[in-house]
């Protein structure tokens, strides 16, 4: 019971690397509240996890909005008393030439993938500070570190994730709560089927391209988050921990 009597908030928690996250925190003695756009998939994500534990809360959330992060992180602490981890993982994916982009687009996308992790660090970080202690764990992307075509908007927002998981981890390192960035590869969720599909190539293809010959598991990403959200890793802050198979090597 690695996350014994802690309180964790997930974005994203429906489905895909949110979602095996979710389980795992549950597993591991945690108390969660997880949140996603999607509120018929969430309620039924719910029901799935109350096999494995009561202490879990679903809220439907748009993490472009602040007041919605205000009833997150209040409802969290109504609940459970404290904020111990913060798994900032809702995003959306992207891919085309930069010359076909619109500016709403671009919009939408920075307004999830960047604007929802700063909202989400700004409103749960004041617990942690207050309390001396706290994890916040940011999904980035390979794309936040490596270029690739047709990934202009994507890499844009996901390289802002990495550098804005760093500073922060430096402006509050001295309350002893960490910040980090995950970088995954090729996962086989939905994402990584649009990966797939932008690229015109099955997900076997791709996986052809990466040195362990396969594309990840989301629960393989929920195993490092689960590491950087305990005490295990306790003097980790400010880095990127890539999940990648090899990609980037």
């Amino acid at each position: 019971m690695r996350l014994l009597g802690k309180t964790a908030i997930v974005t994203g928690g429906a489905n895909g690397i949110g979602k095996a996250t979710v389980k795992k925190f549950l597993e591991q003695g945690a108390k969660v509240v997880f949140t996603d756009i999607n509120e018929q998939l969430g309620n039924q994500t719910l029901d799935e996890f109350k096999s494995i534990s009561n202490e879990v809360v679903f809220i439907k959330h748009d993490v472009q909005k602040e007041a919605d992060w205000g009833l997150v992180v209040n409802t969290t602490i109504d609940k459970f008393g404290t904020i111990d981890i913060l798994f900032n993982n809702a995003g959306i994916y992207s891919t085309k030439p930069v010359t076909d982009y619109a500016v709403e687009e671009w919009q939408t996308l920075l307004g999830i993938n960047v604007m929802g992790v700063f909202l989400g660090m700004k409103h749960a970080v004041t617990t942690m500070i207050a309390q001396k202690s706290g994890s916040i764990i940011n999904t980035s992307s390979v794309a936040g570190i490596k270029g690739a075509a047709d990934t202009t908007l994507y890499g844009a927002s996901k390289g802002a994730v990495r550098t804005m998981s760093k500073d922060l981890a430096k402006e509050v390192a001295a309350h002893q709560v960490r910040v980090n960035s995950i970088h995954p590869g090729v996962i086989q969720t939905q994402m990584g089927d649009a990966v797939a599909s932008g690229k015109q190539v099955t997900t076997t293809q791709l996986a052809a391209g990466i040195p362990l010959n396969r594309v990840g598991t989301p629960e393989e990403v929920a195993d490092l988050v689960v590491f950087l959200a305990s005490d295990e890793s306790s003097f980790i802050t400010g880095t990127e921990m890539v999940i990648d198979g090899g990609m980037t090597a």
